[in-house]
């Protein structure tokens, strides 16, 4: 049997300890997230991200400058890895006013117009058409076609 040829991937050393730091940032939040739900410290519901950190860390490789995002309401994982801070994502989650969403959007509920990151959304599918019409209101020639 031949032996299959394999190519060198294009991602560099630094690139993938990048990628492993990403993706356990997020897991450690989560887990953090998690303790402090259990203690009654992050009100209404938290659903975490524990396990799908490659998912958004994968997304965010492959994102360009100026990407929107909207998710779904497994969202903690997408702010910190389109680079929103820790500190303030956790400041949401506990409804302080130092969160994105000054404490009001909670676990599904995050926004930051400079990060382009256009929310987490409790209803189920909700995103769908949020992100469509995101695109074409900002995106005239996808209108015009």
């Amino acid at each position: 049997m031949a032996a299959k040829k394999t190519s060198k991937a294009n991602v560099s050393k630094d690139d993938l300890l990048h990628y492993y730091r990403e993706m356990l940032l997020i897991r450690r939040f989560e887990e953090k997230a998690g303790q402090l739900y259990g203690m009654g410290l992050i009100g209404g519901f938290c659903h975490l991200y524990i396990g799908q950190e490659a998912v958004v860390v994968g997304l965010e490789a492959a994102a360009e400058e100026g990407d929107k995002r909207v998710t779904s309401y497994r969202d903690h994982g997408h702010m910190l890895a389109c680079g929103m801070e820790a500190n303030g994502v956790m400041a949401e989650l506990t409804g302080r006013s130092g969160g994105y969403s000054k404490g009001k959007g909670g676990s599904m509920h995050m926004f930051s117009k400079e990060k382009h990151f256009y929310g987490g959304h409790g209803i189920v599918g909700a995103q769908v058409p949020i992100g469509a019409a995101s695109h074409l209101l900002t995106n005239t020639s996808a209108m015009a076609g």
